[in-house]
């Protein structure tokens, strides 16, 4: 087996990785902004359509949403997906993308809903005597300190992203886990896969790093 065209293959399907990771955030972290506030709804029929949509999405397994999106549109609807393209990106990297942001924002707009409920009700009272807004208290007053105590449990679920995106192999979307396996069965060795536990095992350390200093960089906000 030649070691470092392995590296390098498994290097390109890092690269894959990272794109689901970071396209995953990019939705996700402001959908469930959204839906959080949707839970939290003053109208019934609102906030019980997106309390549904929650437990879906956290109560069924990720990679059975993977197929859904993937091929549920032939199935449900008779409408062939699969030789989609969009911008030069293949429809399974697509439904990759959709699947895993509507997953994960899920789970973010729990975390959300908790830190917006923890801020005491007498600041919102504190606002409004002050003249404020519900949209200026809610941006000038509730987010800022939402953000300082929600950072711990987003990195835990960001790190967790980190891991799943070798879930994307069910779709063969190749990234690095998909690699992995390839390189793995071709050479028949356990090399690939300790490389790639190397390479996880790093990238979860500098995303862990980065959103240490960002909880930190919040510290000045008690």
């Amino acid at each position: 087996m030649h070691f470092w065209p392995m590296v390098l293959a498994l290097a390109k399907g890092l690269l894959t990785s990272t794109e689901i990771f970071a396209l995953t955030l990019l939705f996700s972290l402001p959908l469930g902004l959204i839906i959080a506030l949707g839970r939290m709804s003053k109208v019934g029929f609102v906030r019980q359509i997106f309390r549904i949509y929650i437990s879906i999405m956290r109560g069924t397994p990720l990679m059975l949403q993977l197929f859904f999106f993937y091929f549920g549109p032939y199935y449900v609807f008779g409408i062939r997906l699969n030789k989609l393209s969009l911008f030069g990106v293949d429809y399974r990297f697509i439904s990759v993308i959709i699947g895993f942001s509507l997953n994960y924002a899920a789970y973010f707009a729990e975390i959300y809903r908790a830190g917006i409920e923890s801020i005491p009700v007498g600041q919102h009272e504190a606002a409004f005597v002050l003249g404020l807004t519900k949209p200026q208290t809610f941006l000038r007053i509730i987010l800022p300190q939402v953000v300082k105590r929600i950072v711990p449990p987003v990195t835990n679920e960001v790190i967790t992203l980190v891991k799943d995106t070798s879930l994307a192999f069910a779709l063969s979307v190749m990234e690095m886990f998909t690699m992995a396996k390839m390189e793995a069965a071709a050479h028949t060795t356990m090399v690939p896969f300790i490389v790639a536990g190397v390479f996880y095992y790093v990238f979860n350390f500098a995303v862990a790093w980065s959103m240490e200093r960002v909880e930190k960089s919040l510290n000045y906000y008690r």
